[in-house]
């Protein structure tokens, strides 16, 4: 369960407000708003002080080896392109089409490859495995990965397709940008991912024709068709360049023939022929039609191009030694869309050594791909093609058994990486590792952290096999020692597809302890996006489990949980009432390191009751118990309430001193999570002493960081805060700019509280600016808002604007 710790850090106490799962304004309707306040005559440019450069996006794959032919097909993409860069506003779009195994990947990846200076901006490039045996890849993971690529932090990206996908258009808006998208299933897959405008390029592949983007986006289509006799003899002799230069032209042509002229199988029976050049040519094209007669005799008729690519297949696979052709079909058990090198080891019960060994043979014999350093994928027919032989040759028993141990390996492997990623995070309990099973280790937190996303697009994939076989308890584990990686790393589709998984598995299998913790970290999760109602109802669950179970440790967890959504959601009187009882509860098991954090929370609800001297006498009493350097976070929180508290008893002095001490806890960790909180609060102490240019400085830092880690709310609040600084400076007009920009974010969010606070804001700085009938519908709207709650702070700014409006 996970650690009840004041502070965004330990997605906790935060009252400032919840990560929302949405991308910054400027990418969404707010951008005019956003313009206006960084272009402020004189203002405070949010990222002048480092603001980082637009990144540029290299995602392409590497070029085919040994690509031949195939000339007029280049020239025509170029033609495509030239045509559509004459139409202004026109995004150039082509589809290669074409059927399985005939070079439409190849294709692509040579012409963006050789025309990568058009494009200064950047390549993106995805696999949207339209034809893998497991689910392909929707569109909303799509984007999300481009949306990154393109700088937006995981938990500023929008939740809603739509809005996912209005984001990517602005972005690549006025860039020129190449956007590969390979392997499409259809249409509804490939919309979304379309920029809105001219300068980029867009190239799909599919064995689709994909009709509805010619119709609609007026697409332009190439149709790959098999090779030319001459043009599959080129290439079988530029793979087996330098081994088999005697080789007869005629048996080329036969050897081509019975590969259908498929690029995919003539470039695997052309590797397998440079591997033997002590053997006759026509042997190996003996062998290849005496396996063609054995899979006649096997298989229905699929037409001649899909028997030819299943015969080199299998001849291919045959003539593998045992152990690789025994790793070749375990792997197509792997539900990932690719894997690496550690958990090949693991199906084949073997040393990572050799199982790098095993996979170059299969590599050099062209039936798995290397994409990058230690990552690994099939073309979709072998995958298939693997996954068939493994279900015909081991037995479902043995199957089960290495999804088991691919699931140990995961939960191990996964539990060292957070180690280095939320080492404050207690490790989930998990089944010793199997004989053979050798989790990775990790030397530091980049290399965890790059492991993670690596394996991060096939973790709910992996999750689900385990559910869809059975395998429950090993499925529930690994959605709950994922969860501390979540709770820092925020990849909340995955989080939640995951946990989603988990929650089935353990409900399945009846244990209720198990039930709970993934109940917790689905409430984390949606607290973290931003979505209270939903998190409020699974921590409700989970407390009401633990109660059931007995369990005192977890209930006081889950209390705490519910006291820091108050806390999120500003609703003072929850944040009080769980923030006590979750204190009482760690108390009274002696838990004296977390009861100290709750009280923290309480008095952070104090604040938001504006019971000032309640909040300050209890951070008194914790403050002096915080010093150990493992509790240096939870010290800078508690000096933050501190602040907020005497800043609330006008004691300013006292409070920007506590604030400064907060930020200096922050900056001597490095961590810009509590940085950005804190500058905040450290700049109202500062205009509360009359140093508005300091605090202007303070809120112009934590905007910038809050930006870069892409918590809107946090950021929104930095912006508002400015604008009252401007007010104070009797700058009214710059004011309203920097209000607008932060009740656009609030009213795209649906954060009533935080709108109704910055619309009275807003409203004084129309009046003073002259704005007289826009200050009074502002207030009007505030108003509003305010009576949909009756806590202290809202009926007092309720009752001071209708006082103003004179209602």
């Amino acid at each position: 369960m996970p650690t009840p710790a004041g502070g965004s850090e330990f997605g906790s106490a935060d009252p400032s407000g919840a990560a929302p799962g949405s991308t910054h304004s400027e990418l969404s309707g707010a951008a005019g708003n956003v313009v206006q306040a960084r272009e402020v005559s004189g203002g405070v440019h949010f990222h002048q002080d480092g603001a980082p450069r637009r990144p540029v996006p290299r995602q392409l794959p590497g070029d085919v080896r040994g690509f031949v032919n195939r000339t007029r097909d280049l020239e025509r993409l170029d033609e495509i392109t030239a045509a559509d860069c004459t139409e202004p506003g026109v995004t150039a779009l082509a589809v290669i089409a074409g059927t399985a195994g005939v070079g439409k990947t190849s294709l692509a990846l040579r012409w963006a490859h050789r025309e990568q200076h058009r494009f200064p901006d950047g390549q993106l490039y995805v696999n949207l495995r339209g034809y893998d045996p497991g689910k392909p890849v929707t569109p909303q993971h799509a984007l999300d990965c481009f949306l990154e690529a393109l700088d937006v932090p995981p938990r500023a990206i929008p939740r809603k397709l739509p809005d996912k996908a209005a984001a990517y258009r602005s972005l690549l808006a006025g860039r020129r940008i190449l956007v590969v998208l390979d392997n499409a299933a259809g249409v509804s897959q490939v919309r979304p991912l379309l920029p809105g405008s001219g300068g980029c390029q867009v190239l799909v592949t599919s064995r689709s024709r994909l009709s509805g983007l010619a119709a609609r986006e007026g697409a332009r289509r190439i149709t790959l068709d098999v090779l030319s006799e001459d043009e599959a003899v080129r290439l079988v002799r530029e793979v087996t360049a330098g081994q088999r230069p005697d080789d007869e032209p005629a048996a080329l042509a036969e050897l081509a023939r019975l590969c259908a002229h498929l690029p995919l199988a003539l470039r695997i029976a052309a590797e397998r022929a440079a591997a033997r050049p002590w053997m006759r040519l026509t042997d190996l094209i003996r062998d290849l039609r005496d396996e063609s007669v054995l899979w006649d005799a096997l298989t229905v008729d699929d037409g001649e191009e899909a028997d030819a690519v299943r015969t080199v297949f299998a001849w291919s696979y045959r003539a593998l030694p045992p152990e690789e052709a025994r790793l070749f079909r375990l792997l197509g058990l792997h539900p990932g869309p690719d894997f690496g090198a550690g958990v090949a080891a693991t199906l084949a019960g073997v040393t990572l050594a050799r199982a790098r060994t095993l996979l170059d043979v299969l590599i050099g014999a062209h039936l798995i791909e290397q994409h990058e350093a230690d990552r690994y994928h099939f073309h979709d027919l072998l995958r298939t093609y693997a996954r068939d032989q493994a279900c015909h040759e081991e037995a479902p028993e043995l199957r089960n058994g290495l999804l088991r141990r691919v699931l140990n390996w995961y939960g191990h492997t996964a539990d060292a990486a957070q180690t280095w990623i939320n080492p404050h995070e207690p490790h989930v309990e998990l089944d010793a590792p199997e004989e053979g099973v050798v989790p990775l280790v990790f030397s530091g937190h980049d290399e965890a952290v790059a492991w993670y996303e690596a394996e991060r697009a096939g973790l709910p994939a992996i999750i689900l096999a385990a559910v869809d076989a059975g395998l429950d308890r090993p499925a529930w584990q690994l959605a709950v020692v994922l969860r501390a990686i979540h709770m820092r790393l925020q990849p909340f589709d995955e989080w939640i597809a995951i946990a989603d998984a988990g929650l089935v598995a353990a409900r399945r299998s009846g244990d209720r302890a198990a039930e709970a913790e993934v109940l917790e970290s689905l409430g984390m999760a949606y607290a973290q996006r931003g979505q209270a109602v939903e998190a409020a109802d699974f921590h409700r669950n989970c407390l009401t489990i633990r109660q059931e179970l007995l369990d005192p440790r977890g209930v006081a967890f889950a209390l705490n949980n519910l006291a820091v959504l108050g806390l999120r959601t500003l609703d003072s009187a929850a944040a009080l009432l769980w923030a006590r009882r979750a204190a009482e509860a760690f108390e009274a098991i002696g838990e004296w390191h977390w009861a100290r954090i709750s009280r923290v929370n309480l008095a952070e609800a104090y604040c938001e009751a504006e019971e000032f001297g309640s909040a300050v006498a209890l951070v008194s009493e914790v403050l002096p118990e915080l010093r150990e350097p493992a509790s240096a976070g939870h010290r800078g929180n508690a000096l933050n309430v501190l602040s907020t508290a005497r800043l609330g008893l006008g004691d300013a002095e006292s409070a920007r001193a506590a604030a400064a001490a907060a930020v200096e806890v922050a900056t001597s960790r490095h961590n810009r999570v509590w940085e950005g909180h804190w500058l905040c609060t450290l700049g109202r102490a500062q205009q509360a002493c009359g140093d508005i240019d300091e605090a202007l400085a303070s809120y112009r830092r934590s905007a910038a960081l809050q930006h870069g880690l892409g918590d809107r709310v946090r950021e929104a609040r930095a912006w508002h805060l400015t604008g009252v600084a401007y007010q104070a400076l009797g700058r009214h007009r710059e004011a309203v700019d920097f209000h607008l920009t932060a009740a656009a974010v609030f009213r795209e969010l649906d954060d009533g509280r935080r709108l109704a606070v910055v619309l009275a804001d807003l409203a004084e700085a129309r009046s003073c600016s002259g704005e007289h009938d826009a200050g009074a519908a502002a207030r009007r709207e505030a108003v509003g808002i305010l009576a949909r709650y009756d806590d202290v702070r809202a009926s007092r700014l309720r009752e001071r604007q209708a006082r103003i409006l004179g209602d």
